[in-house]
């Protein structure tokens, strides 16, 4: 089962950012990205989200922001950290999804090849891949990437399917998601915010904010 077009660009307003984690708000706030518990508002148009952590949280605080009226066309990009499934991967490597799949099904990407090349502009040095982004209702460990990743998925989080997924089932809208690599199959970490690798994260998600701004932006040119 497919949802929403990669090819459409309906120039919506306002730009909806979902992330699930307090460190994660935190970073995007560090970078202007809104403030306030829950949710805030950062540059002109501009929504954060925190969504709290797993699939159905997701679900359940995208769907009643956008129930709002003035969220009526808004695009939707979810955002945070995951795990990176194929070898080869670094902490603070960045993905975008082309489609994001779950149980409930697979939600194709609005303009991924756009935004990889403005988050490439925004974090210069850092690898971005693009790619499925799987969903999960558990933290991902050992063998089970390796199952992962035989899909074809090449990243996987707990939320960004699912935010996806409530972004789109009333209908179109532009929809992304980006992710930051906190843990790979060569770097498995416990805990995110003690550690190199989750410190690198953090960082390289404080700096792509203005990137998603950018493809927000562009869904407002007309194509030619």
């Amino acid at each position: 089962m497919s949802a929403a077009g990669g090819d459409r660009a309906p120039g919506p307003d306002p730009l909806l950012v979902a992330c699930a984690l307090r460190i994660e708000q935190a970073a995007l706030r560090s970078a202007g990205g809104g403030s306030g518990r829950g949710s805030g508002r950062g540059a002109a148009g501009h929504t954060l989200l925190r969504t709290g952590m797993g699939p159905s949280a997701a679900e359940r605080a995208v769907g009643r922001a956008l129930d709002r009226p003035e969220m009526d066309r808004a695009a939707v990009l979810a955002t945070g950290f995951c795990a990176g499934l194929v070898p080869g991967m670094h902490p603070g490597d960045l993905v975008v999804a082309e489609q994001t799949r779950d149980p409930q099904g697979t939600v194709t990407c609005t303009g991924s090849a756009l935004l990889a090349e403005a988050l490439a502009r925004a974090a210069p040095g850092r690898t971005v891949h693009t790619g499925a982004l799987t969903g999960s209702d558990h933290v991902v460990r050992g063998q089970e990437r390796a199952q992962l990743r035989a899909t074809g998925a090449i990243a996987v989080d707990m939320e960004s399917a699912a935010t996806l997924w409530a972004a789109t089932r009333g209908g179109g809208r532009p929809v992304a998601a980006v992710r930051v690599i906190v843990d790979a199959p060569e770097h498995e970490l416990v805990r995110i915010g003690t550690v190199r690798g989750g410190i690198s994260a953090f960082r390289v998600l404080r700096a792509v904010l203005p990137a998603f701004y950018e493809w927000h932006r562009s869904l407002l040119l007309p194509r030619r």
